[in-house]
């Protein structure tokens, strides 16, 4: 082969070589190609059904991983943000007879000794009751709220049949601290009484519960006012006891008792004893301390117009064969601050009838005194009051406090309407942000609201309210001491005895009431039983507690100002 072939071959070989190549390089390419969209498409799928699970599908899993995070029922705290009840994982003790089979007894050991081996762990609890609740074989709770601790004592007792399930409980670690404002919760889950029951909507909604219910109560101040009621209840070994410390401003109740009160954590072993409320539930006749409305009605319609007019005082007023009388003669005739100083029927009952019922009847009810207490709570009792158009007796009797009974609450809103202008605002157990303007109804002239501070504070100064007079805090108020109606009449030897008052008087912020039911002469009384003995202390000793709380120092340099009637009185004994 020449030389020329040669090279023909070889270029040929390499012409070859090139193409196998450039295909092969082709086909790479093509394969990355169909692999990338192959990715991509997959990719695209992908993120397809993400979209679509996101936008379809994926709200309800985030919900149920949001709604796992919340608590059970919400919180309820105080103004503060004090905890006052909070749901909880806690043990129970579940009596379940059928743990060992059908046949046979479900106890290894006798009834009797079990209970004996029980009551050695909660003490408080009825042997022989607890002896006869595990023989009768029927299945049930015998206790809620046990501590891990107690768990493994009853484990180490051997018996299947008591089991301790974990649970969510209902807690307050206030322990009776505010009872009556919470309420409790029942074995149903479901609100009970007090706000629980209020707020069971919003405690339970998924959307709501998550943030706590803030109550307008202030712990330290709910503390103090039970603590003082309590110390007063037992002075004067009365029955049970009231109270409440109301803003006059905005009706928020900071403070709101009723004793003798209960435990909400032990509602299941105690029952609802106690859970009755005195504040909002009972009515009363409030007595005397009607006085001042019917003074500032009388003010504000023109009737009085001057202090120092004298009215007969040393005969009883005889109306329709009824009488009015005075607790003991104040003298011949007293004007209108000391007919307040010493608490005077007969004079209360003139200036009522010269103002007439139809005025009177209109005040009390711009006072809402004839319907139920506005504040949250479910439980509120209905008042007694004279229907139709008042007579001259109704008139004068309602004027004193008698013959119309309201809730201790209906008190503090009429006076807190009497001092703070002349505003009449519905009370809350809801806290109010700080600027909001609270709606409300003019009841009383601004002068005729300045005038009763200077007259509820002279009484506190030197009239019935002398034991409620806290060094600095200018305190205001009166006192009232009404026979509880019974069969038969009126009866003497059972007293309500209530003192209404507020302070700083210069600036009134706050009305605190206190009221003793059934209050007895004792030696911590001086034997007496009418609130200047027994109610109008409480006050006494409850301001100079709650004050600085409240950002209220006591100021020896600052009063109301009465000069102008202050030598229209002198001094003297009432209720």
């Amino acid at each position: 082969m020449n030389r020329a072939a040669v090279s023909t071959v070889i270029s040929s070989g390499r012409g070859e070589l090139v193409n196998v190549r450039q295909r092969t390089l082709l086909m790479a390419k093509w394969r990355v190609i169909w692999v990338a969209l192959a990715f991509g498409f997959v990719a695209m799928v992908a993120v397809l059904r993400i979209l679509f699970l996101g936008a379809f599908e994926g709200q309800p899993a985030r919900a149920d991983a949001f709604a796992a995070l919340l608590p059970s029922r919400g919180d309820i705290v105080d103004r503060n943000g004090v905890t006052l009840a909070r749901a909880f994982p806690a043990y129970s003790l579940w009596y379940n007879p059928a743990a060992l089979g059908d046949d046979g007894t479900p106890l290894v050991h006798s009834p009797r000794e079990v209970a004996a081996a029980l009551v050695k762990i909660f003490p408080d609890m009825d042997e022989k009751a607890l002896a006869a609740r595990l023989a009768d074989g029927r299945p049930g709770y015998l206790r809620r709220r046990i501590l891990p601790e107690d768990a493994n004592k009853i484990h180490a007792l051997g018996e299947p049949a008591l089991e301790f399930p974990r649970e969510l409980e209902r807690f307050y670690p206030q322990g009776s601290m505010g009872a009556h404002v919470l309420g409790f919760v029942g074995a149903d889950g479901k609100g009970r009484v007090g706000m629980e029951e209020v707020f069971d909507q919003r405690l339970t909604d998924e959307a709501t519960r998550g943030t706590p219910a803030v109550l307008s109560i202030d712990t330290r101040v709910q503390g103090a006012l039970e603590d003082e009621l309590a110390k007063g209840m037992a002075d004067s070994a009365a029955k049970g006891a009231a109270g409440i410390v109301l803003d006059v401003d905005t009706g928020e109740v900071l403070a709101l008792a009723s004793l003798p009160s209960f435990n909400p954590n032990l509602i299941d072993r105690t029952g609802e004893a106690n859970i009755f409320n005195r504040v909002t539930n009972q009515v009363y006749e409030l007595g005397s301390t009607f006085k001042p409305i019917s003074v500032a009605a009388a003010i504000d319609a023109g009737t009085v117009s001057d202090l120092s007019r004298r009215y007969q005082s040393n005969r009883p007023l005889e109306i329709g064969g009824f009488h009015i009388r005075d607790s003991h003669s104040f003298g011949a005739s007293l004007n209108v601050p000391e007919a307040l100083v010493h608490s005077s029927n007969i004079v209360t009952a003139q200036i009522a009838d010269e103002l007439g019922g139809a005025r009177l009847k209109a005040t009390m009810e711009a006072l809402g005194m004839n319907d139920r207490a506005k504040v949250e709570l479910p439980a509120r009792g209905f008042p007694l009051w004279p229907k139709g158009d008042w007579s001259r007796i109704t008139t004068m009797t309602v004027s004193y406090g008698h013959g119309i009974a309201v809730t201790p609450l209906h008190l503090a809103s009429a006076y807190a309407a009497l001092v703070n202008g002349g505003i009449w605002r519905p009370a809350t157990l809801q806290k109010i942000q700080p600027g909001t303007e609270v709606a409300g109804r003019r009841v009383f002239k601004a002068s005729t609201s300045a005038r009763m501070r200077q007259l509820l504070r002279m009484i506190v100064d030197v009239g019935t309210g002398r034991k409620a007079n806290a060094a600095g805090y200018r305190v205001g108020g009166k006192t009232g001491s009404a026979e509880k109606p019974g069969v038969g009449g009126y009866q003497r030897s059972n007293l309500v005895a209530t003192f209404a008052a507020a302070f700083p008087m210069d600036r009134p912020r706050y009305v605190v009431i206190t009221m003793l039911d059934e209050p007895q002469g004792t030696q911590a009384t001086s034997g007496q039983r009418t609130a200047a003995w027994n109610a109008a202390p409480v006050v006494g000793r409850v301001v100079p507690r709650i004050g600085p709380l409240l950002g209220i120092m006591p100021d020896a340099t600052r009063d109301v100002d009465i000069t102008d009637i202050a030598p229209l009185v002198s001094s003297g004994e009432g209720e």
